[in-house]
C-alpha cells in the first residue's frame, strides 16, 4: 500500500458539512410552533422511557415544511407528531422518491443538549436530493427543525449510558400524480424516537453473512445517497441471512463481485496486524457515512494508518485464516461501532476473535458525543 494512510484530505461531503453553523437560537424561530392539544400523559411518558427500544417510541412533536413549485419551502412549522394525511396517487407511494438522514441527541451529564455533525448531516441530505431530484433544503432550515423538535420534547432526551434521542429528518415526494417526472409538491419532515442500543445486548459481535446472490446497488446507481430504495433491497438477502443464523448481512460490488463494500445500513473496517486499518473506498455505490469519516479522521490523527481501498473478499478471508487481519468492526449512526466476530458465505466461514480496536474507536467517539472525551474537531452542535 502506498505510504500516505495518516493524510487526511476532505472529501467533498465533508468540506461541505464543515462550515460554521449559526448558533440554535439564532435559527429555532424559522419553525413556528403550534399548540399541541394532547402531550403524552406523564404515565406513559414514563413507561417509554423506562424500556427503550430502537426506533419503537416516538416524542410529541415533529417538524413539517412544504416545497412547491414557484414558492420554494414554506409553511414551515413544529405540530403535534401523528398520522399523515396523504393521497393514495401521492408520488411516494408509486415512485419511490424520497430520502432521509440519522441523527442522534446526547443529553450531557450538566444537562445540556448536544448534537453530533449536524452540518454534515445537512449537507448529504442535499447531496441526496440532488440525486433523486429533489429540492435542496437551506441548511439553516434543516437545523432549525432539529432544534425546534428537541427543545419542545426535551424530556424525551433520555439520561442513561448509551442511550440518545434519535431524530429522523426525512423527505419524500407528495404531489399526487401518476407520471413519471419529479413532483412538483414535495414534504419535508423531522420525527424523533428515545433509543437504547441498536443491537439487543449492547456493544458485542456480530455475524455477517457475504450475500453473492444481491447487490445493494450499482454503479451510477443510488448507492451513495441515503434513500428508502436501498434499504428496501437489502431486506430480502438480511431474511436469507437471518435464516442462516448470522445477525447482518454484507454486500460485494455489482461489477465484478469481488469487492466488499457495506452492510445493508453500515460501513466496515478492517483491522490489520500490522497496525493499519482499512475501509471500503468511496465508489459512488457505498454511502458516505458521518462515523465512518468521523472514525477515520480520529484514527488518522491518533497515528493509525488509514487505508481507503477496494477489499477483496478472497484476500480478506485468507488475511483472517494467516492471522494478518486482527478485527473487522462495522459502524453507523443507529449502532455508532459493532464488531464483526464471524464472517461467512457459502465457501467459507471465519471467525475473528478480538475487539479491543473496535472497542477503542467506540470508547472514543462516544467519549465525544456524550461530553466525556474533548472534541478538538467542533464536531459538537448544542440544541438546549
Amino acid at each position: 500500500m502506498a505510504n500516505d494512510g495518516l493524510k487526511h484530505t476532505p472529501t467533498e461531503l465533508e468540506t461541505a458539512g464543515s462550515r460554521v453553523l449559526p448558533p440554535a437560537d439564532d435559527v429555532a424561530a424559522r419553525f413556528k410552533v403550534l399548540p399541541h392539544p394532547n402531550l403524552t400523559s406523564e404515565a406513559d411518558w414514563k413507561a417509554a422511557m423506562s424500556d427503550l427500544k430502537f426506533g419503537m417510541q416516538f416524542s410529541d412533536h415533529m417538524a413539517r415544511a412544504i416545497w412547491t413549485v414557484g414558492r420554494g419551502w414554506h409553511d414551515k412549522e413544529i405540530v403535534p407528531y401523528g398520522p399523515l394525511s396523504l393521497s393514495p396517487a401521492a408520488a411516494i407511494l408509486h415512485y419511490g422518491q424520497e430520502i432521509f438522514e440519522g441523527m442522534k441527541a446526547y443529553r450531557h451529564d450538566d444537562g445540556s443538549i448536544w448534537t453530533f455533525r449536524p452540518g454534515y448531516n445537512a449537507a448529504r441530505f442535499n447531496a441526496s436530493a440532488r440525486r433523486l431530484a429533489l429540492p435542496e433544503i437551506p441548511v439553516e432550515d434543516f437545523i432549525a427543525s432539529v432544534v425546534q423538535v428537541v427543545r419542545e420534547d426535551e424530556r424525551w432526551v433520555p439520561t442513561g449510558e448509551g442511550t440518545s434521542l434519535y431524530l429522523r429528518p426525512f423527505m419524500f415526494a407528495s404531489e399526487p400524480f401518476l407520471g413519471v417526472h419529479a413532483a412538483r409538491e414535495n414534504t419535508y419532515l423531522m420525527i424523533a424516537s428515545p433509543v437504547g442500543a441498536y443491537f439487543e445486548g449492547g456493544m458485542k459481535p456480530v455475524s455477517i453473512w457475504v450475500t453473492r446472490n444481491f447487490h445493494r446497488a450499482g454503479p451510477g446507481g443510488t448507492g451513495a445517497a441515503k434513500t428508502a430504495g436501498n434499504y428496501a433491497s437489502s431486506l430480502l438477502p438480511q431474511q436469507e441471512a437471518a435464516e442462516k443464523g448470522f445477525d447482518q448481512v454484507c454486500f460485494l460490488d455489482a461489477r465484478e463481485e469481488r469487492y466488499l463494500e457495506e452492510l445493508g445500513g453500515m460501513n466496515v473496517f478492517v483491522v490489520r496486524k500490522d497496525g493499519s486499518v482499512v475501509t471500503s473506498k468511496l465508489t459512488g455505490t457505498i454511502l458516505e457515512g458521518s462515523t465512518r469519516s468521523a472514525i477515520i479522521r480520529m484514527l488518522r490523527d491518533r497515528g493509525t494508518p488509514v487505508f481507503e481501498s477496494l477489499i477483496a473478499l478472497d484476500e480478506l478471508v485468507d488475511d483472517i485464516r494467516k492471522g494478518e487481519v486482527t478485527e473487522m468492526f462495522a459502524c453507523g449512526t443507529a449502532a455508532v461501532v459493532t464488531p464483526i466476530g464471524r464472517l461467512a458465505s457459502e465457501d467459507f466461514e471465519v471467525e475473528l476473535g478480538k475487539s479491543d480496536f473496535a472497542v477503542s474507536v467506540y470508547n472514543q467517539l462516544t467519549g465525544i458525543q456524550n461530553g466525556h472525551e474533548p472534541d478538538p474537531y467542533n464536531w459538537l452542535y448544542r440544541l438546549a
